[in-house]
């Protein structure tokens, strides 16, 4: 203990003779650490702002009836088949043929697994919206509006109106943010629907969202189940898809495995929907951490450099050290401390400056919010974050005064005291 309190003590001194080497070789661990703090703690942030989104806007699990095309041979009963078979290239698919079928059986069977949160049923159909000479595309979402509002949260997306009016209207629609703009429609207003038969219908709006997609935004809307079964003509057991939350959104590729092995139908996790998402959120986690660590290693080099001249210049100081007793292990924890000085010295004054221009971000303004719903860029503040800071300081700078040190350690006391 005695003779660490006077290796602290000589560090020190030899750290505040070189007072202006000091502060540089502290100043280039503050820039890496401050660095690593500000890159980490925006791209996790965006990483988090884009998952909350994807999860926001579509089920951990979609279960639907895709369409198939296949060739098929003509039936026995219309044609002679025993010595030809006639096969029809181009076979148009049947208009039913992307229904559920038993689908509200199913729905009540998927309710009852232990892992399911929420499930509710959907009609999604392409419809064209009507604004005097002009048609827009768009999808409609016939639903059960309060599992929809459950599910995904829609009163917080409420842009005007509200969702409790889609409870007494029939002829209710909920439409995009916007989409209502392109239409020049409020709360209140009518709009014009052509289904794809070619009915037109003319629904009353009660509200508008905004999820902070304009994929979604621009061409969503949604309306009762009924409704919509009424305008496509089916009838009032015909839905097209089943949305399920589950209690572990990470567990969504084996439960949709299962539950399409269960009833037949083809079950779609959200890491599939949202897989370049995902693939983004690898790429920006990659660079963040190679980008961070080089910065690191920068301020690593610089401290040797500034350890290694430190062990030049001390030359005769180290060799009357040793002259008077001084062992090689002495030595090397000498200018270990001087190295850890530096850089947890760097590394706490690195986390306050990242911390103070990781805040300062999160206060801009985001410049695309007609793009997507976000007032200001966003950040993520994990603890982690800093810890990682203090250790990769640590560990960056530990090594960077090991090997000056070492080389200190091996210095021969006479033959520099004779010069």
């Amino acid at each position: 203990m005695k003779s660490f309190r006077l290796s602290l003590k000589i560090a020190l001194v030899h750290l505040l003779s070189k007072k202006k080497q000091t502060i540089i070789a502290m100043l280039g661990v503050t820039f890496g650490i401050s660095m690593f703090i500000v890159m980490i703690s925006f791209m996790t942030g965006v990483n988090d702002y884009l998952m909350d989104l994807a999860l926001d806007g579509s089920p951990h699990i979609h279960v639907y009836n895709p369409v198939k095309t296949k060739r098929t041979p003509l039936s026995a009963s219309v044609y002679d088949t025993s010595k030809t078979q006639i096969f029809v290239h181009h076979q148009k698919p049947k208009a039913d043929q992307n229904r559920i079928r038993s689908g509200f059986q199913i729905l009540q069977e998927i309710q009852k697994l232990p892992y399911v949160t929420n499930a509710a049923p959907q009609l999604s159909s392409q419809v064209f919206f009507n604004n005097g000479s002009l048609q827009f595309g768009g999808v409609m979402m016939g639903v059960d509006i309060e599992r929809e509002n459950t599910m995904y949260k829609l009163y917080e997306k409420i842009e005007s109106g509200s969702v409790e009016k889609m409870r007494s209207n029939k002829d209710g629609i909920l439409l995009g943010e916007n989409l209502a703009l392109k239409l020049n429609v409020g709360v209140g207003d009518r709009v014009s629907l052509t289904a794809p038969n070619g009915s037109v219908f003319l629904l009353k709006v009660v509200g508008t969202f905004a999820f902070g997609m304009t994929s979604v935004d621009e061409t969503r809307c949604y309306v009762g189940l009924n409704t919509a079964q009424k305008i496509l003509g089916k009838p009032s057991d015909y839905i097209t898809d089943i949305n399920i939350r589950i209690r572990d959104y990470n567990q969504s590729t084996a439960i949709a495995e299962e539950i399409q092995a269960l009833f037949g139908y083809t079950a779609e996790d959200w890491k599939k929907t949202n897989a370049s998402i995902l693939a983004g959120e690898i790429i920006r986690n990659t660079l963040t951490y190679v980008v961070s660590a080089a910065m690191l290693i920068v301020a690593g080099f610089g401290i040797y450099n500034i350890m290694n001249m430190s062990v030049v210049n001390k030359m005769r100081d180290i060799a009357i050290l040793k002259a008077t007793g001084f062992e090689a292990g002495n030595i090397v924890s000498i200018f270990l401390l001087q190295s850890l000085i530096i850089g947890l010295s760097g590394a706490f004054l690195g986390m306050f400056i990242g911390a103070l221009l990781s805040y300062g971000i999160d206060q801009l303004p985001f410049p695309a919010r007609e793009m997507i719903k976000l007032e200001t860029f966003p950040v993520n503040y994990e603890p982690i974050h800093y810890i990682l800071g203090i250790v990769f300081g640590f560990i960056t700078t530990l090594f960077a005064g090991y090997f000056p040190s070492r080389k200190a350690s091996k210095i021969d006391p006479v033959a520099i005291i004779r010069g």
